[in-house]
């Protein structure tokens, strides 16, 4: 606790303390452990933000194009897999996709902190752009060329498609291909955040054989 106040103080963030009854009332049900924070409304980069990112990095462009997620579980948890992975940036639609919400944010676990998120008014106008600076854009689906026999080394951006409808057919033709995740069971799809999961380490494993 001496250390989260100590960071608040840092932070310029102003501190009160109140008893329990104040943060139960605060929490809204939630479990705390005795502090709760208020911030702002998430703030959203644009992709000349997540390009400058890999470059100050000295590494080639990765990202993550989400098509069409609804379920915020699954956008906090590609949220954190894309943080771990060294995604330098998610985008996201502004219109049939949930934006960064409070249930994103606690699935995330202090990911989307550090992963940039692009709300894009047209995904498909920011996949023609990433395709102009050498970014090579993969769909993932279930009718593609088997994703372990493909190349993602080198500036990547890798296209997750809404639960239980994919990646969207005019999205999937704007794409440099299209990539599947083998498959031997009796279900014939991933859920969203699994597949992108797999996506995101099967480039990175690409990455590491390059090195």
């Amino acid at each position: 606790m001496n250390e989260i106040l100590e960071l608040a103080r840092q932070a310029g963030a102003v501190v009160r303390f109140v008893d329990r009854a104040a943060l139960d009332r605060t929490a809204e049900g939630a479990v705390h452990q005795g502090c709760i924070g208020h911030c702002t409304d998430f703030e959203y980069s644009d992709i000349d933000d997540v390009l400058k990112t890999a470059e100050d990095r000295g590494e080639p462009p990765f990202i993550v194009i989400l098509d069409g997620i609804l379920d915020p579980h699954n956008f906090g948890s590609i949220l954190r897999t894309a943080e771990c992975g060294g995604v330098h940036g998610v985008v996201i639609g502004k219109n049939r996709q949930v934006p960064v919400t409070d249930t994103v944010i606690k699935v995330a676990e202090g990911a989307a902190e550090y992963v940039k998120v692009v709300r894009a008014v047209n995904v498909n106008d920011t996949i023609r752009y990433l395709k102009t600076h050498g970014v090579w854009v993969y769909a993932l689906d279930a009718k593609g060329d088997d994703i372990y026999k493909a190349d993602l080394s080198g500036g990547v951006a890798l296209v997750v498609g809404a639960e239980g409808k994919g990646v969207s057919r005019l999205t999937k033709e704007l794409c440099d291909g299209v990539l599947s995740l083998p498959m031997r069971g009796r279900i014939n799809s991933l859920n969203a955040s699994v597949a992108a999961a797999l996506g995101i380490y099967r480039k990175l494993e690409c990455d590491s054989a390059k090195v």
